[in-house]
C-alpha cells in the first residue's frame, strides 16, 4: 500500500499568509492608483471632421484639459507638468472645460489661494489663445472668485458668451456656457447666425441632449466637456465605479448626436479619493479637418 507523503518544502497557504498577501496587494494597488496612475498623463489625439471648415483652419490644433481640482489631490507640480506638455505640443488654442478648484477641499490650502495658484500656473501657457468655462465645483466654491483669479492673469472665462477665433480672414465661433448649477443660457451662448463652424464648451456632458434640442443647437459642430473624470476608477469588466450627476450618460471620449460631435475629456484631477485606476489623466489634442 502506498502512502502519500506531504511535501514539507512547499509552504501551505494559511489564513495569516492570505491576509498578509491580500494586504500587500491592496497596499500595492493603492500606491499605484494614488501615486503612479494619478500622474500618468495620456495625450489623446482626436481628429474632428467638420463640414464647411474654412481652409485657414485645416489642421488647426486645440488642446483641451479639464477638471484640474487644484489642489485637493492635484499638486501644483503636476499642473505645471501638464502645462509644460501642452507648451511642447504647441497647439493653436487651449481650452479648459471647468473645475479649477474643489468644493470642500480636504487640504489645508484655502480655496482662494488654490484658485489664484491655478490661474498663475495656467498663465504660463504659450498658445496664441486660451479660454475657459466654469465647472460645478468652481460655482460651489465661488464663481466670482474663480473668474476673478483667471481674469487677473489675462485668461478669459466665457460665461454664456461667444467669441470669434479668426485666421486669414476666416473664423470659427467659440462658445462657452455657464455651469449647469448656475444659469446656462444657450440663447446668449450660441450666435444667432454664425458665419463659420461653432465649437461649444459646456462642463457637464449629459447636457448635450439639451443642446441638440435647443433652436440654436443645430449650429453646434463640436461640444467639449469634462466633469465625469471618465469614472476616475474603472474596474475591469465592470466600468466606472462612480459617476457624477450630468456625467453618467456620456462618460468619456467621442459621441455623435446628429450633426453635433461631443467629446468628453477625462480630466487631470481627482475628487473624493486621490486615486485613478484604468482611467489616466487626459490631455486631448483635437485637430480640425474638413469632411
Amino acid at each position: 500500500m502506498s502512502v502519500a507523503l506531504r511535501d514539507s518544502s512547499k509552504p501551505s497557504l494559511t489564513r495569516r499568509r492570505f491576509i498578509l498577501g491580500s494586504g500587500l496587494t491592496a497596499a500595492g494597488l493603492a500606491f499605484y492608483a494614488g501615486e503612479i496612475a494619478r500622474h500618468e498623463v495620456d495625450v489623446v489625439e482626436n481628429r474632428v471632421a467638420i463640414a464647411n471648415l474654412p481652409s485657414a483652419f485645416h489642421d488647426f490644433r486645440i488642446a483641451q484639459i479639464s477638471d484640474i481640482h487644484l489642489d485637493e489631490f492635484t499638486e501644483p507640480f503636476f499642473l505645471e507638468h501638464v502645462v509644460n506638455k501642452i507648451n511642447a505640443l504647441a497647439p493653436d488654442l487651449v481650452l479648459v472645460t471647468g473645475d479649477f478648484v474643489t468644493r470642500g477641499s480636504l487640504t489645508f490650502i484655502d480655496s482662494r489661494h488654490a484658485a489664484y495658484r491655478c490661474a498663475e500656473i495656467l498663465s504660463r501657457l504659450k498658445a496664441p489663445q486660451t479660454y475657459c468655462v466654469l465647472g460645478n465645483h468652481d460655482v460651489a466654491v465661488s464663481a466670482p472668485l474663480v473668474i476673478g483669479a483667471l481674469r487677473s492673469t489675462k485668461i478669459p472665462v466665457l460665461v454664456n458668451e461667444h467669441v470669434p477665433i479668426e485666421r486669414s480672414g476666416s473664423r470659427i465661433w467659440l462658445c462657452g456656457a455657464d455651469d449647469a448649477t448656475r444659469r446656462p443660457d444657450l440663447g446668449f451662448t450660441i450666435p444667432e447666425a454664425p458665419d463659420g463652424p461653432v465649437l461649444l464648451m459646456f462642463h457637464e456632458p449629459d447636457l448635450a441632449d439639451s443642446v441638440i434640442k435647443h433652436p440654436r443647437g443645430k449650429f453646434v459642430d463640436l461640444m467639449l466637456s469634462g466633469h465625469s473624470h471618465g469614472g476616475q476608477v474603472r474596474i475591469p469588466f465592470y466600468g466606472p465605479l462612480i459617476l457624477p450627476p450630468l456625467g453618467q450618460k456620456y462618460v468619456m471620449g467621442n459621441y455623435r448626436l446628429g450633426k453635433m460631435q461631443l467629446y468628453v475629456n477625462r480630466g487631470i484631477g481627482a475628487v473624493g479619493l486621490p486615486f485613478r485606476f484604468a482611467c489616466a489623466p487626459e490631455l486631448t489634442i483635437h485637430t480640425l479637418q474638413p469632411v
